[in-house]
């Protein structure tokens, strides 16, 4: 039977290879060998040699080999012959403040009752990129069409024209200042002029030398007629400026949101912002097919559709016996309630309460749960704050974690407003739901998946946007449903302590993954945030539920199943603000603004880039800060420092690399993203091509 999992989650090796040059270190054979062999240095290549007269055996301290360093052979006998092979991504610090990278390679010997180690240092040189970000020039007042006949925004919005004559008489006769008798050719064709745009003389004020200030509503056609008068040197709109603060971003203020970083990185200070001013008012509904959800969450009251409003548990019952060794966990077969279950020893949490919470937690107070005095009374948040999203819980995994093929096909049909029968009975979705989230998946075959892949097609056509976790495999399998035709399989980014997110190595990687969204690691702590007064990982924080106490908590996980949920909230704010209208222009709209990491245009680790919320949804600007974001064709992102004035240097390793210049509009920290100002120059660095200068880079909108 095959079965699917839930998908929560869990350094990176990338081989190098290049030219090789040779070191030799050759003491006169039959001596003992020295303790220190002679420095390897192989400057710009990507491996070298290392070579010792030895008699007897000797083997590669490997425990002691900085990790981008790898040597080969590990262990032998007699003469010692050694390639040495220099991974230069492996040492480079994200600061690419480092131009050599400095490590040894030690050799333990033995020879009869003799015994020693000898120990060589080895360097490799980075590849060294330098470059200027220099800010454009900001204009003091606003561009206007030069000649007549030409629309522009400025002239639509203005109150009115101001006008510059070539002479204090034509002034003179605009402002009503001379009799007609006096009046030449050229000051007649001033006079006629403001009689035929009917400007009466209370709507002519004198704006400085030579200068009017005229009113009319039909600012078109008075440029027109103006611009045709040989007495004006300029007429143009009176156009209407507006204050430049930045408007600030949302900060919740909820017991644990500090270390909900993830929204910071998508952009919601200003989506929230944008919230408050209203505009998202239609209502969406979000289906969670997962393991249930616990509906006596106080973070989750009012956020989910209950039992009698299309709640649904999907999964039949078998009780557990030796001959089969299931049971679905909640002591029967289908019905209207998806409660994730508490079981005979769980101490697991809820998968699908956590995934729940990243889109729907409440904001501010929630009640105190009975008898847990310690209980958080406002927890986390959840990406909707004030729009009208609801979540749609439907259980297909059992409390064992498990899904089967099966039951996923019943609950998509389901989830998209298609009947489905259970056990004899026929059950309708009231709530049928643009966005179906489906955290969950497995490495299987194509055929296998097919029954998945076929229900989400019928849930496509129903107007459905299928949205699933791509994998935590690390590799570079297929995980279906991900990998279903019309699925938008989401890969998982994380924190890399640069401007740029990187690609989570737990994350599958395959021709397939459209997008990608923060997923979290376990082992950095890029955050600065602290929980209990250590340093918190950069993991996703959201809602779940203690089993041993029976209560509710809140935990980190880390995966693409925190990933998956990030993409269904953004859909439904698209929806619910009315920015798209249906499941192919959101889905149109989430990769136009995706920001574009790894590898120039869509590719098997970031798909079209990682979500952009602040882009997606048009929030207004909460920030304006200028800086410099760097980025492989693998991932990996550096942050070299700018110097006042702009200037950079960075010691980087082989790669081609994308170089960015651009302001920070919507306060998350990466520069240069859609929408945002910004200049970009692609890079190749290795051993043929040690050194590039890019020169002044200027950030344009």
């Amino acid at each position: 039977m095959k079965r699917l999992f839930a998908l929560p989650a869990v350094a990176l090796l990338v081989a190098a290879c290049g030219l090789t040059t040779p070191v030799e270190t050759p003491p006169p054979v039959g001596t003992t060998p020295p303790t220190t062999g002679q420095a390897v240095a192989l400057g710009t290549a990507s491996s070298g040699q290392i070579e010792q007269p030895l008699a007897g055996t000797w083997t590669v301290d490997r425990a002691s080999l900085p990790a981008w360093l790898t040597v080969w052979p590990t262990s032998g006998t007699g003469d010692l012959r050694l390639t040495v092979r220099v991974d230069r991504v492996q040492g480079t610090p994200t600061a690419a403040d480092q131009a050599q990278l400095s490590g040894e390679v030690t050799v333990n010997w033995q020879r009869g009752e003799q015994s020693g180690k000898v120990t060589w240092k080895v360097t490799a040189d980075q590849y060294t990129l330098t470059g200027r970000v220099v800010d454009a020039p900001q204009a003091q007042g606003t561009d206007v069409a030069a000649s007549s006949g030409i629309r522009t925004p400025d002239a639509a919005a203005a109150r009115g024209v101001i006008v510059k004559y070539r002479s204090a008489a034509a002034q003179a006769q605009a402002l009503g200042e001379r009799a007609n008798t006096e009046l030449s050719a050229a000051q007649g064709a001033t006079r006629d002029a403001l009689t035929r745009l009917k400007i009466p003389r209370s709507g002519v004020t004198a704006l400085g030398r030579r200068s009017v200030r005229l009113e009319t509503a039909d600012v078109e056609e008075a440029l027109r007629v103006l611009r045709a008068d040989p007495n004006v040197e300029y007429a143009v709109p009176n156009a209407v400026l507006h204050p430049q603060a930045l408007s600030a971003p949302v900060v919740p203020t909820d017991q644990y949101a500090g270390l909900q970083w993830a929204y910071k990185l998508l952009g919601y200070g200003a989506v929230w912002r944008d919230m408050e001013d209203g505009g998202y008012t239609r209502p969406v509904t979000v289906a969670v097919v997962d393991t249930g959800v616990r509906f006596d969450h106080p973070d989750l009251q009012g956020a989910l559709y209950g039992p009698d409003e299309g709640a649904l548990d999907v999964l039949g019952f078998r009780p557990k016996t030796d001959q089969q060794p299931y049971d679905n966990g909640d002591g029967d077969g289908p019905d209207t309630d998806p409660t994730d279950p508490s079981t005979p020893a769980r101490s697991g949490g809820s998968h699908g309460t956590h995934v729940t919470g990243i889109i729907a937690a409440r904001w501010g107070s929630i009640p105190q749960f009975p008898g847990c005095p310690a209980c958080s009374t406002s927890g986390v948040v959840g990406a909707s704050y004030r729009a009208p999203i609801k979540v749609l819980p439907v259980r297909v995994i059992d409390a064992q974690g498990n899904a089967e093929v099966a039951d996923v096909v019943n609950a998509l049909r389901y989830a998209a407003g298609l009947p489905i029968a259970l056990e004899g009975k026929t059950y309708t979705n009231p709530h049928p739901a643009q966005v179906i989230n489906l955290s969950l998946g497995g490495e299987i075959s194509a055929q296998t998946a097919q029954p998945m892949c076929e229900a989400v097609a019928d849930a496509t056509r129903a107007g459905a946007l299928v949205v699933v976790a791509a994998g935590n495999g690390y590799g570079s399998a297929p995980y279906y449903p991900a990998a279903c035709e019309g699925a938008v399989a989401v890969g998982a980014v994380t924190l890399s302590g640069a401007s740029a997110p990187r690609h989570a190595s737990y994350s599958n990687s395959y021709s397939q993954v459209m997008l990608s969204a923060p997923g979290g690691d376990t082992l950095t702590f890029f955050n600065g945030g602290t929980l209990n007064g250590t340093p918190f990982p950069d993991e996703i924080f959201s809602t779940d539920w203690d089993y041993l106490k029976n209560q509710p908590m809140y935990r980190p996980n880390a995966g693409t199943s925190q990933a998956a949920p990030q993409v269904s909230a953004l859909a439904a704010l698209l929806l619910s603000k009315g920015v798209t209208q249906g499941r192919e222009d959101t889905l149109a709209r989430l990769t136009a603004t995706a920001t574009d990491l790894g590898a120039p245009g869509r590719d098997s680790q970031f798909g079209y880039g990682m979500i952009n919320a602040a882009a997606a949804l048009s929030a207004p600007a909460v920030s304006n800060v200028l800086g410099l974001r760097i980025q492989d064709s693998r991932g990996f992102a550096y942050q070299p420092a700018l110097d006042p004035l702009g200037r950079f240097t960075a010691y980087l390793p082989d790669g081609t690399f994308q170089v960015v210049a651009g302001r920070d509009r919507d306060g998350n920290g990466i520069y240069g993203e859609t929408a945002e100002p910004r200049a970009e120059r692609s890079v190749t660095l290795g051993p043929d091509t040690t050194e590039a200068k890019l020169g002044d880079l200027t950030p344009q909108p």
